[in-house]
């Protein structure tokens, strides 16, 4: 199973939102770079990064930051926030990032994503950022009226590698993540889905360990705070990477 430590990158730094408020955040000390080769020493070998700079501006800011972490060997790094054209996707690529992350460009804009998986095949996932089950868009600032769970029969067969699937009322909350609404989603798709947002302690990532032996298309979890605060200890954690 893959375990994602995040990495959301604003204003030069690391931070975590609350809710996906972009005035409720916490700053912490390292920069992006030295938090990503912390990561690194300490084990991690898959990373979640968002240039949020980029959501907001609808424009990839952050791309000095990713093109150095890409330099860290034997980490496969996932990046998104704010890529809105195939000249975004192809430099990242270019960087070395593993996957591509696409939100609202590629909800927006079916077009646009076929033609992307096309390009770039198994390089492109898709961020869906849920409220009650609808999909919220630009930063997470824009509510739809799209179900989810409607919008990835759409989707299906275009070629995604994988669909990042966050709570947004549990993001950066530390309450544990919406289990049972990530888990019914990923029974009605094909593609590998990743759980994010509200992960608060070892149990959490253990129930979806247990969950992987029935639907192994639940194939990581990204952790976000509960990481940088120390509520899960990184050695548990690693030792549950070399297990699964």
């Amino acid at each position: 199973m893959k375990i994602l430590p995040a990495i959301d990158i604003k204003g030069g730094k690391c931070v975590r939102l609350i809710k996906g408020d972009f005035n409720k955040s916490t700053e912490y000390e390292k920069s992006p770079i030295d938090q990503a080769n912390e990561f690194y020493k300490l084990g991690y070998k898959n990373l979640h990064i968002v240039d949020l700079d980029g959501a907001l501006k609808g424009n990839p800011i952050n791309g000095n930051f990713i093109k150095e972490i890409c330099k860290i060997k034997e980490t496969k790094i996932q990046v998104g926030g704010g890529i809105r054209s195939i000249d975004h996707i192809k430099k990242l690529i270019d960087f070395g990032v593993d996957k591509v992350i696409l939100g609202t460009a590629a909800i927006e804009n079916f077009e646009f994503l076929s033609d992307a998986c096309g390009k770039f095949k198994n390089k492109i996932a898709i961020s869906l950022d849920v409220r009650k089950g609808y999909l919220a868009l630009r930063g997470w600032e824009k509510q739809t009226e799209i179900l989810a769970s409607e919008f990835v029969k759409k989707i299906e067969n275009m070629g995604v590698a994988r669909i990042i699937y966050t709570d947004i009322n549990r993001d950066g909350t530390l309450t544990t993540p919406n289990l049972s609404e990530t888990f019914r989603f990923s029974e009605i798709t094909k593609i590998p889905v990743i759980v994010s947002g509200g992960v608060s302690s070892i149990n959490d990532i253990e129930n979806v360990l247990a969950y992987r032996k029935t639907n192994p298309r639940v194939e990581g979890v990204i952790i976000g705070k509960a990481i940088y605060d120390g509520r899960i200890p990184h050695d548990q954690l690693v030792n549950l990477i070399r297990a699964n």
